[in-house]
């Protein structure tokens, strides 16, 4: 298995569907619909205007998982805080390969002289909870009732790291 730099040509289909299989059995992600393959083209064509990372792993060519991030919120004071994903295939999941990505994503995140890392966790979700909570993440929060899916309301928490960087923030 190897971490790898995930492009829309070559790793959209497979994103799609990871995403799509999250969307209809779980809530790891708080919607309804699929996406489409426009979406992906939408979704990567962001991801790479905002120079945030895409990766994945990639074992013999097959796409295991991925994980990424992207604005928290709008405006410029926000610019240090990042808010990321991890999703991992069905068949691989207890793999280690969340660990993995998400270490990755985070020396990235170091790397682009960010300072909070925010995960937006379901609070059922024990996995998620867990990963996070070993890598160094705390519980910020939870918006209780906050989403409405499977016939039942959903708690959402909030994890964040805080990392050593940047090493000279500025205003504006």
């Amino acid at each position: 298995m190897e971490v790898i730099q995930c492009s829309a040509e070559i790793h959209a289909p497979a994103v799609l569907d990871i995403l799509n299989e999250a969307i209809l059995n779980s809530t790891a992600l708080y919607e309804y619909k699929v996406r489409t393959a426009q979406d992906m083209g939408n979704w990567f064509a962001e991801k790479q205007a905002g120079r945030f990372p895409v990766i994945g792993m990639a074992d013999a060519g097959v796409l295991l998982g991925f994980a990424t991030y992207g604005t928290f919120r709008a405006r410029a004071a926000y610019k240090y805080t990042v808010e990321h994903s991890v999703y991992v295939h069905r068949d691989q999941r207890g793999r280690g390969i969340g660990t993995s990505l998400m270490q990755e994503l985070i020396a990235r995140a170091q790397q682009q002289q960010y300072h909070v890392l925010v995960g937006g966790i379901d609070v059922a979700n024990a996995a998620s909870v867990r990963l996070h909570e070993r890598l160094g993440f705390a519980h910020a929060g939870t918006i209780r009732q906050s989403a409405f899916k499977f016939g039942r309301w959903l708690d959402l928490g909030f994890y964040q790291l805080v990392l050593d960087t940047p090493t000279n923030p500025v205003d504006g």
